[in-house]
C-alpha cells in the first residue's frame, strides 16, 4: 500500500543505507512501515535491475504485518478460491460451509469442489476433534542413565510443581502431562499444553522454559536445547503420527452406491481398491509416515488462507485415509493426527487471511476457549476428506489425466 508521497522519504532512506549511515533491517525506526519497504524495494531492485512492482502493490497497510515479517519489501499474492458449501456436523463446526483455499495449483480447488458437491449429496460430512495439546520438548543432559531414571522419577513426582511455573508464564494455556523419554544419558521431556485458540508454539516455548529452569534448580539435570525434536516441530515424525500434536481430528462420510456411480463415475468397490492399494500398501512400501492420497494440498490451501504456519504443513500431512464398501454404499474417513493451527495470533491478524477466517465463522477466540480451532480443524478435515475422495474417484475412474487435460493444466 505504496504511493508517489513516500518518494522523499523512502528515497532518503535509500540514500542512508548506501551510505552506510543505516542498515537495511533498521529503516523502520526511521520511518513508517510502508515508506520503510518501499525503501526496502527500491534499494532491492536498484542493486538487482529487477522490477518488483507486482511484489510492491499490496493491499493492507505494512505496519498490520509487524509481527509477521522483516525486511518486508511488499507481499507475495496467492490467488485465493473457495470449494463448497459443504454441510459439516462437527463437534464445533454445524452447517454450511464454504471452504476457503489459497494455492498456485490448477485443479485442486475443482477436484476439491467436486468432492465437496457429493459430500452434500450424501448429507454432509461428520467431522470430531479427539484429541488437542501443543508439545514442546526440551533435552537434559545427566550424569548417567541412573541419574536419568532419577530424574524421571523426580518429574513423575512433581508434575505439580511443573504445571504451576509453566502456566504462571500464559493467562490462557494449560499444561495437560509431561512425558519422559531416556536415550543414555539424554532425558527429553515432552510437555504438552492445551492452548485453547492459538496454535500456541510461543506459548508453550515460554512456559516450558519456566518448568525447565525448576528441573535445573531441583535436580542435577542441565538443559542442553528447549527445543531437543522430540516435540516434533515442522518435520516429519512418527510420534506425531501416533501421540498427535496440535488437533488430531477424523471427518468421514458414507455415499450411496447411487451417488458414487452417477456423480463419481465409478463403483464403491474401486474407491476401495485404489484406497488399499495406493495410499495404504503403495505408502507402506514407500515409508511413508502419511497414508493418504494429498492431503497436503487441502491442508497448505487452508493454511495459506487463513494464516497458518505454512511449514507445519510437514505434521498437518500426518494423515491416514479409510475406504471401504458397506451395504449402504461407500464409507471413507479422512484422520489428521497432528494439526497445528490457530484462530488467534500468528497470521491469522493479516486483513485476506482474517477475512478467510470470518468465511468459516471461526476468527478470534472462541467461546468456550478452543471452540474457533476445533471448528477450523473440523472444516480442513472436511476439506481434506473431499480432495481424498475426489481423487480416489479420478483415479478408480481413470480420469485423472483428462480432468487436467480439460482444465488445461
Amino acid at each position: 500500500m505504496t504511493d508517489d508521497s513516500d518518494a522523499t522519504g523512502a528515497d532518503a532512506l535509500v540514500r542512508r543505507v548506501r551510505d552506510g549511515d543505516l542498515r537495511v533491517h533498521e529503516l523502520e525506526e526511521h520511518a513508517d512501515a510502508d515508506t520503510a519497504a518501499t525503501a526496502r524495494r527500491r534499494l532491492v531492485e536498484s542493486e538487482t535491475g529487477v522490477s518488483l512492482d507486482a511484489v510492491g502493490a499490496y493491499g493492507f497497510p505494512a505496519d498490520r504485518a509487524d509481527a509477521n515479517i522483516e525486511n518486508m519489501i511488499g507481499a507475495a499474492q496467492i490467488p485465493m478460491g473457495v470449494a463448497g458449501p459443504v454441510t459439516v456436523d462437527g463437534g464445533a463446526l454445524d452447517g454450511e460451509r464454504y471452504l476457503p483455499m489459497a494455492t498456485t495449483e490448477g485443479a485442486l480447488i475443482a477436484s476439491v469442489n467436486r468432492g465437496c458437491s457429493v459430500v452434500d449429496a450424501a448429507g454432509g460430512a461428520t467431522a470430531r476433534v479427539t484429541k488437542s495439546g501443543m508439545t514442546r520438548a526440551p533435552v537434559f543432559r545427566v550424569a548417567d542413565v541412573a541419574e536419568a531414571e532419577a530424574l524421571v522419577a523426580w518429574v513423575r513426582d512433581n508434575e505439580g510443581t511443573l504445571r504451576e511455573a509453566a502456566e504462571a508464564t500464559t493467562s490462557h494455556g494449560e499444561l495437560q502431562g509431561v512425558t519422559p523419554y531416556v536415550v543414555g544419558d539424554s532425558v527429553f521431556l515432552r510437555f504438552r499444553y492445551d492452548t485453547k485458540d492459538a496454535m500456541g508454539m510461543n506459548m508453550a516455548t515460554i512456559a516450558t522454559r519456566a518448568a525447565a529452569e525448576v528441573v535445573e534448580a531441583e535436580t542435577s539435570a542441565s538443559l542442553v536445547a528447549l527445543s531437543g525434536n522430540l516435540c516434533t516441530d515442522k518435520k516429519p515424525a512418527a510420534i506425531n503420527a501416533v501421540e498427535g500434536r496440535g488437533r488430531s481430528v477424523t471427518a468421514d462420510v458414507t455415499l450411496p452406491r447411487g451417488v458414487v456411480e452417477e456423480r463419481l463415475h465409478t463403483t464403491p468397490e474401486a474407491v476401495a481398491e485404489v484406497n488399499t492399494r495406493k495410499n495404504h500398501v503403495g505408502s507402506a512400501k514407500a515409508g511413508s509416515l502419511g497414508f493418504n492420497a494429498h492431503v497436503a494440498n487441502v491442508v497448505a490451501a487452508m493454511f495459506l488462507a487463513t494464516g497458518q504456519d505454512a511449514a507445519q504443513v510437514v505434521e498437518g500431512a500426518n494423515a491416514i485415509t479409510t475406504a471401504e464398501v458397506r451395504e449402504a454404499g461407500l464409507y471413507v474417513s479422512v484422520s489428521l493426527a497432528s494439526l497445528e493451527i490457530g484462530t488467534v495470533g500468528g497470521g491469522t491478524k493479516l486483513p485476506t487471511q482474517g477475512e478467510g477466517l470470518e468465511l468459516l465463522g471461526v476468527a478470534g477466540g472462541g467461546d468456550p476457549a478452543g471452540s474457533n480451532a476445533d471448528a477450523l480443524a473440523e472444516a480442513i478435515a472436511v476439506g481434506a476428506l473431499a480432495g481424498e475422495l475426489s481423487l480416489l474417484a479420478a483415479l478408480g475412474s481413470r480420469h485423472l489425466s483428462s480432468a487436467h487435460e480439460s482444465l488445461g493444466r
